[in-house]
């Protein structure tokens, strides 16, 4: 699996979360919610140093990941971060 970000959402990112080169955006199953993958649980996003890394990617200095722990809730689908326009934030989709 992979982790794919859109420029317009890592500048979300960065502008949002007052990110600088070097910080770190966690992506993690939230019990509640609603999702396409998983029944009952959401994807949160945090910022926060890891601990046991799964997978990551890195946008503009910024390091994207999931921890091991995590990695269920994707079933082994990429995760695309893209920007909605409307909403004015960053949307998620998963893809094998």
């Amino acid at each position: 699996m992979k982790i794919v970000i859109s420029e317009k959402a890592a500048g979300w990112y960065k502008d949002e979360m007052l990110l600088k080169d070097g910080d770190f955006i966690r992506f993690f199953a939230r019990y509640g919610g609603c999702s396409t993958v998983q029944q009952g649980f959401s994807l949160g996003i945090s910022n926060e140093q890891p601990v046991n890394m799964g997978v990551e990617t890195v946008k503009d200095g910024i390091h994207y990941y999931i921890e091991e722990k995590d990695l269920w809730y994707f079933d082994d689908k990429d995760l695309f971060a893209d920007f909605n326009e409307v909403a004015n934030e960053p949307e998620y989709r998963h893809a094998e």
